[in-house]
């Protein structure tokens, strides 16, 4: 019986984030018809797809405490349901004002990935987490790419149904319906932990002393910051490259432009379980594959994958300024690769770290990695780029000093007490006891 739930709790937690993030970046396909009814320049294009982003963070980190605390289900449901409610209002939005304060709150559908991943946590074991959980983001991401590829192609800009003449606005109305059913599924048959004491002690260990611990630890702030060029960066790109592949290269057919975009989503979003697989197949065997950090198994595939991600951001910008569209949808292909590959091994380790915890450090991480999706946009759209394809190799080069960050904590005298050591607030002091001599 716990086995069948564990595997039902895993699809119901990837359907409801895979329509958050279907939802979350349901505008990208339509930015065009949009801008023109709205008067957009491309630079507000960029803000608005910045502004997807804007209330993640501190999202994230909260409903991953809640999720700790009052279990999965139950946060889930009520961040749909109100998702749901203002997708609707943004449909009949007439001004831009209130067009954009409504998006602005249905963006915050993102904040789900956290609640999912401390679902998951609550069912699967260790030797099996990083592929759960690769399992469960990857196939959710996959849901900007489910928006790229369905949204314009059943909502097309001759669209003409009973209740909107406008393509984007039935589309957000219908999405909004299908959120609101999606958190009474939720609530109705979810199951927060596999068992009543699993759960006890979760919900006991989410107090604020214990969370401000956690979130301070050395091991959670450089998997945070792994994710703001991980995640972080594939936010970005799907509220950009739909806009990116028209303006850059003249595509001026929305699908054929939305297509190319999908084709990133579709990486970043599929590949995923891989980056979680290879971690827990090299933490199972306890095999090397790099001359540094030895023994830290996770850690050496984790470094490989943020190298990964530089270089591949480089080739995003020479092959845009080859002038080949065709050339720089390959080249983003391979930097949703990277994205994949990183975040399944990031978050293979959170839980695998806090394993008491995985909610709050997943929402540390989650929350202050989509700060990549707010900054990013503003970079690609900066008026004082020579073009829209060096933007990428200017992130880039932003990503470097992650990196050496993450060379030095994961060095194994330092990584083996990345949980203990950290910022501000000692274990005992979390745990509210008298420290031991």
């Amino acid at each position: 019986m716990i086995k069948m739930t564990k595997w039902r709790t895993l699809v119901l937690a990837t359907i409801g984030f895979n329509f958050s993030f279907l939802i979350w970046f349901s505008f990208a396909p339509f930015t065009g018809p949009m801008a023109e009814e709205f008067g957009l320049s491309l630079a507000e294009i960029g803000i608005l797809a910045s502004a997807a982003i804007w209330l993640a963070p501190f999202g994230r980190i909260l409903t991953g405490w809640l999720s700790d605390r009052w279990g999965a289900p139950t946060v889930f449901a009520i961040v749909l349901t109100y998702v749901g409610v203002f997708s609707i209002a943004s449909a009949f939005a007439q001004s831009y004002s209130v067009f954009f304060v409504t998006r602005l709150i249905v963006a915050t559908a993102g904040i789900t990935f956290v609640i999912g991943i401390q679902h998951v946590s609550e069912w699967f074991d260790e030797e099996r987490l990083g592929t759960a959980e690769g399992i469960y983001a990857g196939v959710g991401n996959a849901g900007a790419a489910g928006g790229a590829l369905i949204l314009p192609r059943v909502f097309t800009e001759s669209w003409s149904g009973p209740i909107f003449e406008t393509s984007w606005r039935a589309a957000f109305f219908y999405t909004g319906i299908v959120s609101i059913l999606l958190a009474i599924v939720y609530y109705t048959i979810g199951e927060a932990a596999k068992s009543e004491e699993r759960r006890r002690a979760t919900a006991e260990s989410a107090t604020l002393k214990q969370w401000l611990h956690t979130a301070t630890r050395y091991g959670t702030v450089v998997l945070a910051l792994a994710y703001v060029m991980s995640f972080g960066l594939e936010l970005s790109m799907n509220g950009w490259l739909a806009t990116y592949y028209r303006e850059g290269f003249d595509t001026n057919n929305l699908v054929l432009a939305s297509t190319f975009a999908a084709t990133f989503s579709v990486a970043a979003g599929l590949l995923r379980p891989i980056g979680g697989y290879v971690s827990d197949l090299l933490a199972r065997k306890e095999k090397n594959i790099l001359p540094v950090f030895t023994g830290r198994y996770r850690e050496q595939w984790t470094f490989v994958t943020l190298c990964f991600i530089v270089l591949a951001m480089i080739g995003m910008s020479l092959a845009g300024l080859t002038g080949e569209v065709l050339l720089a949808v390959a080249a983003g292909f391979v930097v949703g690769m990277g994205c994949a590959f990183a975040e399944g091994a990031i978050f293979a380790q959170v839980p695998a770290m806090f394993p008491d915890s995985s909610g709050s450090v997943a929402g540390v991480v989650g929350g202050v990695g989509t700060v990549g999706g707010i900054v990013y946009p503003l970079v690609y759209a900066a008026p004082v780029m020579p073009s829209l394809h060096t933007g990428y190799s200017v992130v880039a080069a932003t990503m470097i000093p992650i990196v050496l960050l993450c060379a030095w904590v994961f060095q194994p005298h330092v990584a083996a007490r990345a949980t203990d050591d950290g910022f501000v607030v000692s274990r005992e002091d979390a745990a509210g006891a008298p420290a031991d001599d």
